[in-house]
């Protein structure tokens, strides 16, 4: 009669990717009374971790990743002479900063965070006929990005109302007497883009 061994009367595995007999090797090694046999079994428990693991060797900083394993595998317990910086079990354990949740620059989420970003670059160029040509170009992107979110035609007061308060009230361009460019044209340009990239997309499967 042999004594089998569950798993769910085993210890539990730190690192399972590296198996049971790995572990055991660890933790052998932490119960040697010799420094110096800990030394080697250690130098020697590395070897096999980085056969078990090919596909890290041309990550940077390979070796140190595998002996910062094997002080995890050992519970932070194993006392050997390390080539690099023993890690610590509190900043193992420490909680990750909290990432700040990315906000939209404005409540117009259709016209992109793009659109911000010109607005803001137009507001810092001085006033004349390059400065009035890149606030209508803006204006007239902002009319082809509401279109794409809603596909039916929108009244150029709406853009231009839009425009007004993304600047705050610094770009103030509803008593023009221009139009901006027609729905219709807009909607013909996406289209024979959209066009163009599937017929492109055909050429590219043909060849």
């Amino acid at each position: 009669m042999f004594d089998l061994e569950y798993n769910s009367e085993r210890t539990r595995l730190i690192i399972p990717e590296y198996g049971r007999h790995i572990q055991k090797l660890v933790n052998h090694c932490v119960a040697l009374e010799s420094r110096e046999e800990r030394n080697t079994m250690a130098k020697a428990i590395i070897d096999v971790m980085g056969n078990l693991q090919p596909h890290l060797r041309d990550v940077p900083d390979f070796k140190h990743k595998l002996w910062d394993q094997l002080h995890i595998m050992a519970d932070f317990k194993l006392d050997v002479d390390s080539p690099y910086e023993t890690p610590s079990k509190e900043e193992l354990t420490e909680k990750p900063a909290k990432l700040e949740y990315p906000k939209s620059a404005s409540k117009y989420r259709f016209y992109g965070t793009n659109i911000q970003t010109m607005i803001d670059v137009a507001l810092t160029w001085e006033e004349g006929d390059m400065k009035e040509a890149l606030v209508f170009t803006i204006a007239n992107h902002m009319k082809k990005c509401y279109l794409n979110w809603n596909k039916d035609t929108v009244e150029d007061g709406v853009i231009l109302d839009h425009l007004y308060e993304l600047s705050d009230g610094k770009i103030d361009m509803r008593n023009i007497t221009e139009d901006l460019a027609d729905s219709k044209n807009l909607l013909r340009k996406r289209n024979t883009q959209g066009q163009k990239s599937k017929q492109t997309n055909k050429k590219n499967r043909k060849k």
